[in-house]
C-alpha cells in the first residue's frame, strides 16, 4: 500500500492492511497528520499534539508486532470536541471551557483506544452541540486566531451541517478515515448527508454518556461516522456496551459484533416510507435522489410500504421545548466557581455568575438557556414543557404503529443540501427546519443513520434509515447492501 492511497482506505481497509504489516501505524498516522496539516482552511480541528499521536501508533505498532493488538489496532481516529480526553483540550467548541484539560477519557474515547485506534485530534463543533451549521464556534480552529466556521469540502462556500460539522468534514476530506460525533436531534445524521459520508446513531443508552459533555441528557447520544457501513459496524462495535458504574442512562445490554450480518439478504424487507418525510418541504432534486435510493432497493429485494408519522411536525417545537430546558439545567454548573471560563473583573458573586456567564458562552447557547429556563420556570411548566413530554411519547408511539407494518423507514436525512455559510444567520429558526426529519427518531430513543445516496446541485443527499429499538444491525445490513450495490460513498470531493 503506497502512503498517497491511505486516505482513500476504509476503516476496514486500514485495519486489514495494518494486521497485514503492509503499513504501519506510525506512517499512517504521519500521512494524516500530514494531510489536516495542509487543508487547515476547512477549520475541522481544533486540537492537534503530534507527539501524542505518534505516541499512540508506535504503541499500535509493537501492539500488532507482539500479536496483542486490538480489532483496530492503528487506525486513526479523530475525536469530537464534546468529548473529554486526557491528552488533548475539552471544549465542547465554547469560551466558557477554553483550555480545559479533563483528567480522564470519556468511555467511548476509551474504548476506541482499547481497541487500538490512534487519535489525531480534536474536532470543531457547534457551542455545547448547539446548532445545525458548525457556525456556532467560539474556539479557534488549528492555525486560526479566530474561531471559523468549518468548510464543506465538496463546496467551501456552503456549510457542513451540525454539531458534529468537524468530525463530517474530517473523513470527507480524507483528513481522517473516521470520527467520533454526537447526536442530540440529528448532529450526526444531518452533517453526514451534507458531507457525502456515513453516520450512525444508536439506540439511546447503547454508548456511553459518560465523559461527553452535556446538552440534552435525555437525548445525547454518541456515534461513529465513516465512508462506509462497514466501517460504522466496526467503530460502533467498539464503541458500544453497557457502562453502569459511570452513566446511569447506559443499558444493561451486551456488546455486539455488528460487522456480522453485514452481508445478509434483503429479500422481503419492508421499507416503510413516510409521506411525511417527502411533502412540499423537500428540494425536488433531494426527493428525486431519495426515490431512486428506494428504486434500488427493490431492485435488492426490498419491498417499499407507505407509512404515517402523523406528528412529525410537531418534533420541532417538541424537541426545542426539551432539549433547551434540559440545557438550562445542564448548563447552570458552568458558573465561574468549579472550572472553566471566569470573569477577571466583578463586585460579588452575584455580579461573578453573571459576567462569567455572559461572556462564556455565545448567542445560541444564551438563546437555549433562556428558553428552557422559562419552559420550567413556575406557571409554565405544565404548559410548555409538560405538554411537550406527553407529545414526544405520542411521537414514539407514532413508530411503533409504523414499525408493525415495515421494517426499517427510510427518507431524507435533511429536506435540502448544504445551505451558504451565513444564509441562516439572522434567522437560527431556519436552522431549526432543517432538523424536521431527524428529530423524531431522536426523541422516541431510536437508532438512526445516514448514507450518501446521490446528488442535488454537485452537493450530498443522504438517505435517511431509521430502525426500532436495537436494530442497529438491521440498518447496517440495509445500508451495506446499497453500498455494495452503488458508489456514492466512494465518491469524494474534488482535490481531496
Amino acid at each position: 500500500m503506497s502512503a498517497p492511497d491511505l486516505h482513500h482506505r476504509g476503516v476496514a481497509d486500514l485495519a486489514r492492511a495494518l494486521a497485514a504489516r503492509e503499513v504501519s501505524a506510525v506512517e499512517t498516522a504521519q500521512h494524516f497528520l500530514g494531510r489536516m496539516a495542509t487543508r487547515q482552511d476547512l477549520g475541522a480541528f481544533v486540537a492537534v499534539d503530534e507527539d501524542a499521536t505518534l505516541a499512540q501508533a508506535r504503541a499500535a505498532d509493537a501492539a500488532l508486532a507482539a500479536g496483542s493488538a486490538g480489532a483496530l489496532a492503528g487506525v486513526p481516529i479523530a475525536h469530537k470536541d464534546i468529548f473529554v480526553t486526557t491528552g488533548w483540550p475539552s471544549t465542547a467548541g465554547s469560551r466558557m471551557l477554553a483550555g480545559y484539560q479533563s483528567p480522564f477519557d470519556a468511555t467511548v474515547v476509551r474504548k476506541l483506544g482499547e481497541a487500538g485506534m490512534v487519535t489525531l485530534g480534536k474536532l470543531s463543533c457547534d457551542e455545547f452541540a448547539m446548532g445545525s451549521s458548525n457556525q456556532n464556534v467560539a474556539v479557534p480552529a488549528v492555525g486560526a486566531d479566530q474561531p471559523v466556521p468549518v468548510r464543506n469540502p465538496w463546496d467551501t462556500a456552503r456549510v457542513p451541517g451540525g454539531s458534529s460539522g468537524g468530525s463530517a468534514v474530517a473523513v470527507a476530506a480524507g483528513l481522517a478515515p473516521a470520527s467520533t460525533g454526537t447526536d442530540t436531534g440529528g448532529s450526526i445524521r444531518q452533517p453526514a448527508s451534507f458531507c457525502g459520508i456515513t453516520g450512525i446513531k444508536p439506540t439511546y443508552g447503547r454508548a456511553s454518556r459518560y465523559g461527553m459533555i452535556a446538552f440534552a441528557s435525555s437525548l445525547d447520544q454518541a456515534g461513529p461516522m465513516a465512508r462506509s457501513a462497514e466501517d460504522c459496524a466496526l467503530l460502533l462495535s467498539a464503541m458500544c456496551g453497557p457502562d453502569p458504574d459511570r452513566d446511569s442512562t447506559s443499558l444493561d445490554r451486551p456488546a455486539e459484533d455488528f460487522s456480522q450480518g453485514l452481508a445478509g439478504s434483503l429479500g422481503g424487507l419492508r421499507i416503510g416510507v413516510p409521506k411525511e418525510f417527502l411533502g412540499d418541504g423537500v428540494a425536488p432534486g433531494v426527493r428525486a435522489a431519495i426515490d431512486a435510493a428506494l428504486a434500488e432497493y427493490e431492485k435488492l429485494g426490498a419491498k417499499r410500504v407507505e407509512v404515517s408519522l402523523p406528528r412529525t411536525e410537531l418534533a420541532i417545537p417538541v424537541y426545542y421545548i426539551i432539549a433547551a430546558a434540559e440545557a438550562s439545567s445542564n448548563l447552570s454548573r458552568f458558573d465561574g466557581v468549579k472550572f472553566g471560563h471566569r470573569a477577571s473583573q466583578y463586585k460579588d458573586l452575584a455580579e461573578m455568575y453573571m459576567k462569567t456567564r455572559a461572556e462564556g458562552f455565545g448567542d445560541e447557547v444564551k438563546r437555549r438557556i433562556m428558553i428552557g429556563t422559562y419552559v420550567l420556570s413556575h406557571g409554565y411548566y405544565d404548559a410548555y414543557y409538560l405538554q411537550a413530554q406527553k407529545v414526544r411519547r405520542m411521537i414514539a408511539d407514532d413508530f411503533q404503529v409504523a414499525f408493525r407494518d415495515c421494517d426499517v423507514i427510510a427518507g431524507p436525512a435533511a429536506p435540502t443540501v448544504a445551505w451558504a455559510l451565513g444564509a441562516h444567520s439572522d434567522d437560527p429558526v431556519a436552522d431549526y427546519l432543517a432538523d424536521v426529519f431527524t428529530l423524531p427518531g431522536s426523541l422516541a430513543g431510536l437508532p438512526g443513520m445516514s448514507l450518501p445516496c446521490g446528488f442535488d446541485g454537485g452537493m450530498p443527499v443522504g438517505l435517511q434509515l431509521i430502525g426500532n429499538y436495537f436494530a442497529e444491525g438491521r440498518l447496517l445490513n440495509a445500508a451495506h447492501r446499497f453500498q455494495q450495490a452503488t458508489d456514492w460513498h466512494q465518491r469524494t470531493p474534488t482535490g481531496f
